[in-house]
């Protein structure tokens, strides 16, 4: 971690503060990117939680409507996708090292699907 790089955030649990210190550690990150990665490390100590009371309470529960997929596994589900797109969202370089890409983030994309505009002939 360089001289600067700032700590994270209050109350982060032990895999939020891997997350962040692995990230600040070899990035020099804007303001908009801190608070990107913040709600990173909030969401992978969620999903640590989430995956202990799985763990304590099983995939499958019983409840008033009958057996039944946990619902921690559902909010576990869900939150990966919040990850995955926060990850994104802060544009790290993936390849291997002597990957003349792996130094570069990846270019801003416009939008994708029905929200991009399309010049007509």
């Amino acid at each position: 971690m360089t001289e600067n790089a700032p700590s994270p955030p209050t109350g982060t649990g032990a895999a939020g503060r891997r997350l962040w210190l692995s990230v600040v550690a070899d990035y020099d990150l804007d303001e908009h990117e801190l608070c990107v990665l913040t709600e990173a490390t909030r969401t992978v100590d969620l999903l640590d939680e989430l995956d202990a009371a799985i763990r304590s309470e099983g995939a499958i529960v019983d409840s008033p409507q009958g057996r039944r997929a946990n619902p921690a596994a559902t909010e576990a589900r869900q939150q990966r996708v919040v990850l995955a797109r926060l990850l994104a969202a802060l544009r790290m370089p993936v390849g291997e090292a002597g990957d003349e890409q792996a130094n570069a983030r990846p270019r801003r994309r416009g939008p994708r699907g029905v929200y991009g505009v399309r010049r007509v002939s």
